[in-house]
């Protein structure tokens, strides 16, 4: 049963409850997505919740995977060629949506995996173990909340360009994410480490 089959059950089980688990985007069709700018595509994702449902936020976070050798193997991603769909990233950024402490789902607009996935299964699938993996492929994780997020995050999209200033892929149509102040989340090209002024 998928999990908007799930949600739509729950809700018709539960109609005296005042708090009842719903998906927080309707497709991921209608979302925005831009191929390689995953941080830029959550920054939509929660850019659309504190529009739509300001009230969730507090349930929000936003989760960058990366580490230092920028090599994180993800599996299920809708980029990936073979038939277990592995991708090997500089770094992924994906939303979480808490509910409740037993209940978490995985926004993720590259995975092939429903849109959203409960949080062990999506952990399970994508991640796998690293006890099978050499070291240069371990995956680290930074949460932020997404308030934090939305305030701080931002983006000249300069690691998306070659030395000579052609995209290496192209950028979504919006102008690029700034925040006003210098307080940014910054996304260390290097991948040194993740992080937050």
């Amino acid at each position: 049963m998928s999990v908007n089959a799930q949600v739509h059950l729950s809700n018709e089980n539960n109609k005296k409850s005042d708090k009842q688990l719903k998906p927080l985007f309707p497709k991921r069709e209608d979302c925005s997505h831009v191929s390689c700018y995953c941080e830029e595509n959550v920054w939509k994702l929660c850019q659309d919740v504190s529009l739509r449902v300001p009230e969730e936020l507090d349930r929000c976070y936003v989760v960058f995977i990366s580490n230092p050798c920028r090599t994180v193997p993800l599996w299920k991603q809708r980029a990936g060629r073979e038939e277990d769909r592995l991708v090997i990233w500089d770094y992924h950024v994906i939303f979480l949506y808490s509910w409740d402490n037993k209940t978490c789902l995985v926004y993720d607009l590259d995975s092939e995996l429903p849109f959203p996935t409960f949080f062990h299964k999506y952990v399970t699938e994508t991640f796998r173990t690293d006890q099978v993996l050499k070291s240069d492929f371990h995956r680290f994780f930074r949460v932020v909340p997404v308030k934090t997020f939305l305030q701080h995050f931002a983006s000249d999209r300069r690691h998306m360009k070659r030395p000579d200033g052609s995209w290496i892929k192209p950028p979504p149509p919006y102008p690029a994410i700034s925040t006003p102040g210098e307080c940014k989340i910054i996304i260390v090209v290097l991948c040194e480490r993740i992080q937050l002024k």
